[in-house]
């Protein structure tokens, strides 16, 4: 399986829009190694804000340098961000609705097979679908990671870019676009089922539909790359033309992707929908792969859910 680093590919789409905007900067809590930002450093070092550990303290310097007409990224851990400075990115960027955007790294059981749970975070996505004013962009693979920093950078208005480990399945060709606020249809086999996947385990669930053509099941799969807001146009017109639907998402099936597909189906076409996802438990730590099969996110879960969602 050729991997992709999304945490590479996302910087090197910084690095580029920085050399055409002065107003761009990073604000690092001491996570320029992990966020891939040497290259950034050596390029602008006085573009690069270290305000080390203290994740609360650097939301803060970056709304003061947006109130000022900057433009600042601040990229760490997704839940040093979302939970230890879940109030600032609140209050003090969403509220006044200031140009501050987050890059959050190690999202998902994807995302921290060397450090565990500490490091694995699976509630971010549910955290921030719950905050007004902040756009969620959860691309597929490293081409797409490029692509969605891009984009994310031309929103005006707080931003959230959810990346994983830096070792991630490439899935997509490089010509494949990223379209912010839109689902893409990815594969049609069939129209018994659809399947919302989003995120760095798209490759499962491109597996998981070939299989089931084999077996009998017809489903469509659709990427979801950007969770809020989410395209409900989009999906609405998926649900209008399957009898059932499956979600798959590295993260809690609570707050995120599921979430969001039960509300859509809920409100234009009612269906039975199957999430497949982290069931509300805390993994161990592990190698990433192993780890996603171990707690239900693996190709034969996502066909057996499926398979329940057909039952009724």
């Amino acid at each position: 399986m050729k991997t992709c680093s999304t945490r590479e590919a996302a910087m090197r789409a910084l690095i580029e829009a920085a050399r055409d905007d002065e107003k761009l900067l990073i604000v690092s809590p001491d996570s320029i190694l992990a966020a891939r930002a040497v290259p950034f450093m050596k390029e602008f070092p006085d573009r690069l804000v270290e305000v080390g550990i203290a994740e609360q303290n650097a939301v803060d310097v970056a709304a003061g340098l947006a109130a000022c007409g900057m433009k600042p990224v601040v990229i760490t851990y997704a839940g040093f961000l979302t939970m230890r400075a879940c109030e600032m990115m609140r209050t003090f960027v969403a509220y006044p609705g200031l140009n501050v955007k987050f890059i959050g790294l190690n999202g998902g059981m994807l995302g921290g097979e060397r450090e565990g749970v500490t490091h694995q975070f699976y509630e971010d996505l549910g955290i921030l679908r719950s905050m007004p004013g902040i756009a969620i962009l959860t691309p597929s693979d490293g081409h797409q990671a490029y692509k969605a920093a891009k984009s994310m950078l031309s929103i005006d208005g707080p931003a959230y870019l959810r990346l994983a480990s830096g070792r991630e399945p490439e899935v997509f060709d490089d010509a494949v676009p990223f379209e912010y606020g839109r689902v893409r249809e990815v594969m049609r086999l069939g129209s018994d089922v659809a399947v919302f996947a989003s995120g760095y385990i798209m490759n499962r669930a491109i597996d998981a539909v070939r299989a089931m053509k084999a077996d009998g099941i017809g489903a469509t799969l659709v990427e979801v790359s950007t969770l809020k807001p989410l395209d409900e146009p989009g999906v609405a017109e998926v649900l209008a033309n399957v009898r059932a639907a499956v979600t798959v998402e590295d993260h809690n099936i609570y707050g995120a992707l599921g979430s969001a597909i039960c509300e859509a189906a809920c409100k234009y076409h009612p269906l039975r929908v199957e999430r497949v996802g982290l069931p509300d438990v805390y993994p161990r730590s592990g190698c990433a792969e192993e780890l996603l099969s171990q707690y239900g996110l693996s190709v034969q879960d996502i066909i057996a859910a499926a398979k329940r969602a057909l039952q009724s």
